[in-house]
C-alpha cells in the first residue's frame, strides 16, 4: 500500500490559510482530503463549518473530505485516522495539516521522521508557507516565528499581492529569497489557486534536484558574503550585537533605495559548493557534530553530494536535529560532479560550517 502524502500548511495569521482550507473542504475538486486542524488557532474554521454538538472530532464534508480537529496529540490523531482508513470507516487519499499562525512547523515535520509507525503510513509531501504580502514586512520584522515559517517552507505562496505595489512585492520576494533560496515563491489569489499547485509538490522527497535560484548561487560566488551580499556596510547605524533584540518599530528600512534593503534577518541561508568529493566518514562526523550543537537553530538543509566511493549522487536533507540521506541516480556521463548544499537557519555560524565542510573533502 502506498504511503499517504501529507501537506503541512503554515503561515501568518490573516495570510489566507482559512480561505484555502475552506476551499479544500467544500469545493468539488474530486480529491478526498483529510484536513487536520490544530485547534489553538485564533482564526478557527470550526465556527463556520464545524457546528457540531457531538464529541466526535471527525466531520465528513459534503465533497467527501473530512475535517478533524486536534485536541491532543498529532500522533494520536494520525494513528486514529490511519486505523479508521484501514477498516474502511473513512476514505481519504491525503492529509493537509494546518499549524496555527504562531507555530513552528519543525516538530510537526519531525513527527513523520521519528515515529516508525507514522513513517510506515505517511510521507511528507511538502511544507507550504502562506505569506500575506500586505503585512509581511511588519510581521517579518517583528516576529521570529514568521521568519522561521519562511525558513521551513518548501513552497511559499504570497497572498494579497493585489493590495501592494509591484516594487513592494519585488522587495519582499528578494527578502524571502535570502531567507530561503530553495522554496519557489508564487503570488496567488486564494480564491482561485488551482488545487494542483498546492498538493503533490514533492518538496520533501529526497530527489536529486536542489532547487536554488541560480542567481542566488551566482551572487554568492565570491565565497565570503554573509548571506546578505555586502549590502550591510551601509546600515544606518542600527546594527545589533548578536542576540540583541531589534526593537526598532517596523520602519520600512529601505528609505527608498529599492533592493538595497537593510533587513538583517536572523533567518538566513547559505550555500556550500565543492568539486572535490567528500570523505564519507569525515562528513558524517562533522554533520553529526554541527547538528548536535546547532540543530535547534537549523531549520532546513538539503544537499546533492559527490561522495568518494560511490558512482551515485548522495542526497541528504534534514529538519532540526533529524537528517536523512539516500542514494540518488548515477552521475551521468560527462556530468560535472560536484556537491551543492544549502543551509537555512537562525544565526548559524556560516564560517564554521563552510570551513568544516571544506575539511571533509578528500
Amino acid at each position: 500500500m502506498s504511503l499517504i502524502p501529507v501537506t503541512i500548511l503554515t503561515g501568518f495569521l490573516g495570510s489566507g490559510k482559512t480561505t484555502l482550507l475552506k476551499r479544500l473542504l467544500t469545493e468539488a475538486h474530486g480529491q478526498k482530503i483529510a484536513v487536520i486542524e490544530n485547534e489553538f488557532g485564533e482564526e478557527n474554521i470550526d465556527n463556520d463549518i464545524l457546528v457540531t454538538d457531538s464529541k466526535e472530532q471527525i466531520v465528513q464534508m459534503s465533497n467527501g473530505c473530512i475535517c478533524c480537529t486536534i485536541r491532543e496529540d498529532l500522533r494520536e490523531t494520525l494513528q486514529l485516522l490511519a486505523a479508521k482508513r484501514r477498516k474502511s470507516l473513512l476514505e481519504f487519499d491525503r492529509i493537509v495539516i494546518e499549524t496555527t499562525g504562531v507555530a513552528d512547523p519543525g516538530p510537526v515535520a519531525q513527527t513523520f521522521f521519528m515515529d516508525e509507525e507514522i513513517a510506515e503510513t505517511y510521507l511528507i509531501d511538502s511544507i507550504i508557507t502562506l505569506v500575506d504580502a500586505k503585512h509581511a514586512a511588519q510581521q517579518l520584522n517583528d516576529r521570529q516565528e514568521a521568519r522561521r515559517q519562511v525558513g521551513f517552507a518548501d513552497q511559499i505562496f504570497l497572498s494579497k499581492t493585489d493590495l501592494v505595489t509591484a516594487e513592494d512585492t519585488d522587495a519582499l520576494i528578494h527578502r524571502l529569497k535570502h531567507m530561503n533560496p530553495r522554496a519557489p515563491i508564487k503570488a496567488v489569489h486564494f480564491g482561485e489557486v488551482p488545487i494542483a499547485e498546492v498538493l503533490d509538490l514533492r518538496g520533501f522527497n529526497l530527489n536529486a534536484k536542489l532547487d536554488i535560484d541560480p542567481e542566488f548561487l551566482k551572487e554568492d560566488g565570491h565565497g565570503h558574503g554573509h548571506g546578505d551580499h555586502g549590502h550591510d556596510h551601509d546600515h544606518h547605524g542600527h546594527d545589533h550585537a548578536p542576540g540583541e533584540a531589534c526593537n526598532h518599530p517596523s520602519h520600512a528600512h529601505d528609505h527608498g533605495q529599492g533592493h538595497h534593503h537593510h533587513h538583517d534577518d536572523d533567518v538566513k541561508s547559505f550555500v556550500f559548493r565543492a568539486e572535490r568529493p567528500f570523505d564519507p566518514a569525515k562528513l558524517e562526523d562533522f554533520l553529526g557534530a554541527i547538528v548536535n550543537i546547532y540543530g535547534p537553530r537549523m531549520l532546513r538543509y538539503k544537499g546533492v553530494l559527490y561522495m568518494k566511493g560511490t558512482e551515485r549522487k548522495v542526497i541528504f536533507q534534514g529538519v532540526h536535529q533529524l537528517m536523512g540521506s539516500d542514494l540518488g541516480p548515477q552521475w551521468a556521463e560527462g556530468e560535472q560532479r560536484m556537491s551543492k548544499m544549502v543551509f537555512i537557519g537562525i544565526e548559524l555560524p556560516r564560517d564554521i560550517f563552510l570551513q568544516g565542510l571544506e575539511q571533509c573533502l578528500v
